[in-house]
C-alpha cells in the first residue's frame, strides 16, 4: 500500500554536510569544558532531600485526605515529585550525580523506589542498551517504531494497541507494558548479572507490597484504596510522564532511526537526540532531563551541568543540536506525522 513519507524539515542553522560529519563523539567530547564534569555532593544530596520532601508532602496528603478537589492536586504533585526522584536517580544509576560510587549507588536505589524501578535492570536496559545503541535497529527498545509491513502484519488488536501507543495520549500505556513490564518485571536477567538484578527487583516488590500490606494491617480493606490513591496512581503518573518525556527525546518528523549497518555514535546520540527548554520553573522538577543531548555524548555529566554542556557543543556544530521550547504543538505534530517508519529512506508515515 503507497505510504506518504513525511518530510524531513531542515534545521535552523545549515549543519556540515554528511561527508564531513564525525562517526564516533570524541569530537563532541573534546569541546565540552570540564568544569561540566564537577560535580557537587551538597547540591545533590539537596535536590534529592528536596524532591523527598515535596514526594513525602504529597503522599501524606494523599493519606489523610478524600477531598475530590485535594486529590487531584495532589495527584500531580505526587506524581511529577516521583518524576523529579526518579531523574535523580537516573543520574546516579550513571554515577553522574556524585563523585562516591558507593552514594550513587544508595541514593539511585532509594529515589527509584517511588516509580518501582529496579536499579540494576534499568542499568542494563538504559545505560547499556539505549544509550549504547541510540536509534539503531533491532536494538535500542525505547519508541522503537514499526515498518510499514511489520505494521500490516500485525492483528486488529495489536494494531489497536499500537494506534493507543502512539497516539496523542498513549505515552504511559506504552511505558507501562514495552519499558516497565516487559523490560523490568517480565525481563530474564543475563547469568553475569542475574544476583544484583534479583535483589533490586526483590526491593521493588517489597516496597509495593509492603507498602500495601501495612495499609491493610493498618486499615483492612479501605487500606486498598488508600495504598492506590498514595502509592498506585502517582506510580502510574509518572508513567504517563516519563513515556512522554522519552518520546520527545527522540522522536520527532527531523529525526531518523538508522539500520545497524548505517548506524554510528554521531548519528545516534547528537543527530537523534534533542535538547527541549521548558518554561521557568520547569527544572525545579524536572532537573534538566529535557537538555538531553549533552547527556547522551557522555552520560557522566551531572544534571545541572547540561545547559552549559549545550551550548558548547552548539556553537562547536552550528546546526546540529535540536534545540527548541518544550511545545504541545510540537508534540502533537510529531504523534500525527511518525507512527511508523522506513528505515532505509529515515522517513516517517502515517498509517495506511
Amino acid at each position: 500500500m503507497t505510504q506518504s513519507p513525511v518530510a524531513v524539515l531542515p534545521p535552523t542553522d545549515s549543519p556540515a554536510p554528511e561527508s564531513e560529519r564525525p562517526t564516533g563523539l570524541k569530537p563532541v567530547l573534546d569541546v565540552i569544558p570540564a568544569h561540566c564534569y564537577e560535580r557537587s555532593t551538597v547540591r545533590g544530596l539537596g535536590l534529592v532531600a528536596r524532591d523527598l520532601v515535596l514526594y513525602g508532602a504529597a503522599v501524606l496528603g494523599l493519606v489523610v485526605t478524600d477531598n475530590p478537589f485535594l486529590l487531584v492536586p495532589l495527584w500531580i504533585l505526587a506524581g511529577v515529585s516521583v518524576s523529579g526522584l526518579f531523574v535523580l536517580g537516573h543520574d546516579a544509576a550513571h554515577d553522574a550525580l556524585f563523585d562516591s560510587k558507593r552514594l550513587n549507588s544508595v541514593v539511585g536505589r532509594i529515589t527509584m523506589l517511588p516509580s518501582w524501578h529496579a536499579t540494576e535492570v534499568w542499568i542494563f536496559g538504559h545505560n547499556r542498551v539505549h544509550h549504547g545503541h541510540t536509534l539503531r535497529q533491532g536494538m535500542d527498545f525505547v519508541w522503537h517504531p514499526l515498518t510499514v509491513d511489520e505494521y500490516q502484519a500485525l492483528g486488529p488488536v495489536r494494531r489497536l494497541r499500537h494506534r493507543l501507543e502512539w497516539g496523542p495520549l498513549g505515552a504511559g500505556a506504552y511505558y507501562l507494558r514495552e519499558v516497565w513490564f516487559n523490560k523490568m518485571v517480565r525481563f530474564t536477567p543475563p547469568a553475569r548479572w542475574a544476583r544484583p538484578m534479583r535483589r533490586d527487583q526483590g526491593l521493588v516488590a517489597l516496597f509495593a507490597f509492603g507498602t500495601l500490606a501495612t495499609a491493610v494491617a493498618l486499615q483492612g480493606f479501605d487500606g486498598v484504596w488508600t495504598w492506590a490513591k498514595a502509592v498506585l496512581i502517582p506510580f502510574l503518573l509518572f508513567c504517563q510522564v516519563i513515556g512522554w518525556v522519552v518520546h520527545v527525546h527522540h522522536i520527532q518528523p527531523e529525526i531518523r532511526w538508522w539500520p545497524r549497518r548505517e548506524w554510528n555514535r554521531y548519528r545516534g546520540q547528537v543527530e537523534g537526540t534533542t535538547v527541549l527548554w521548558g518554561p521557568p520553573g520547569w527544572d525545579f522538577f524536572f532537573h534538566w532531563i529535557m537538555v538531553h543531548l549533552p547527556h547522551h555524548v557522555d552520560m557522566r555529566i551531572p544534571c545541572y551541568r547540561l545547559p552549559e554542556a549545550t551550548r558548547a557543543i552548539a556553537e562547536a556544530f552550528p546546526g546540529e543540536v535540536d534545540e527548541r521550547p518544550i511545545s504541545v504543538r510540537d508534540y502533537l505534530r510529531s504523534v500525527r506525522a511518525c507512527k511508523l517508519h522506513d528505515f532505509e529512506t529515515g522517513t516517517w508515515s502515517r498509517y495506511p
